[in-house]
């Protein structure tokens, strides 16, 4: 669950190279990095993000990765059709529980989530919708849901909300 969500944080990094992409003094992605917060106890590399036009789409990301001892985080912000996409289940309501793990919407902080958890990797992620085609995403491996969900809290999800919609 964890490795798919980061794949996807990749290839919009990736698409950063991209020479229709050069930086510029003002690129949408730098609202997101502040609100990329250190995590107490974490070790936490510099946020980066990129924020890419195309004749017909658009997308702007932000990430930064957490680690503790064996443990990783990471958080990222996605806008654009991709988020649209990956925010599909939560609209549909889904609810699957399983032995081995679970992937159920609700709402937390007054705001709709995805929550995925697999019990014998200890892998999940957290899926905050902040729009219709704008999301946070909390990824994290070798922790329990129940150590994770407070970490992916300490991130402002109103402020991130304010920022995904700012044009």
């Amino acid at each position: 669950m964890f490795k798919p969500l980061r794949m996807i944080s990749a290839a919009f990094l990736i698409l950063g190279l991209w020479p229709y992409s050069a930086p510029a003094a003002d690129q949408p992605f730098q609202r997101f990095l502040p609100l990329l917060v250190d995590l107490a106890g974490w070790q936490g590399t510099k946020p980066e993000g990129m924020s890419a036009q195309m004749s017909d789409a658009s997308v702007t990301t932000a990430a930064r990765d957490y680690e503790r001892g064996t443990a990783q985080v990471h958080a990222s912000v996605v806008i654009g059709q991709a988020a649209e996409g990956a925010l599909a289940p939560i609209q549909t309501g889904i609810k699957i529980q399983t032995t081995e793990g679970h992937m159920i919407t609700e709402s937390m902080r007054g705001m709709p989530v995805l929550k995925t958890f697999n019990s014998k990797d200890k892998t999940g992620a957290l899926v905050v919708a902040l729009g219709k085609d704008a999301m946070f995403s909390f990824a994290y491996e070798g922790l329990t849901e129940g150590e994770a969900l407070p970490l992916a809290e300490k991130f402002d999800w109103k402020a991130l909300q304010a920022a995904a919609q700012t044009k």
